[in-house]
């Protein structure tokens, strides 16, 4: 979708974690909804698990989740990430445990 047509587009309003957010996008506006429904549902997971509200790190929790299942299913269709990209996995875990204190 070029810019023009972005700004063409109607915003989808969708609310993820108690937030209202007027998204736009191509295709088809209940798939943006349904993409959100699943970040709200997963980050209310988390929020749930850890019994914190800080919404940053229920973001960053959540998006490491979604990412785990990516990566899982990726393993699954090709038995294992290449030497560089489980280097750049393993450093992005460390970053965010320093980032996140834990």
């Amino acid at each position: 979708m070029s810019a023009m047509d972005m700004e063409d587009a109607r915003p989808t309003p969708v609310t993820i974690f108690g937030r209202t957010y007027h998204l736009r996008g191509e295709g088809d506006p209940g798939y943006l909804a349904e993409l959100a429904a699943e970040v709200d549902r997963r980050m209310n997971e988390v929020a749930d698990a850890t019994g914190t509200a800080d919404t940053l790190k229920v973001a960053i929790l959540a998006a490491l989740n979604i990412a785990d299942e990516r990566f899982q299913a990726s393993r699954a269709r090709t038995p294992q990430l290449d030497g560089e990209d489980e280097a750049r996995l393993d450093r992005l875990v460390a970053l965010l445990d320093e980032v996140l204190g834990e």
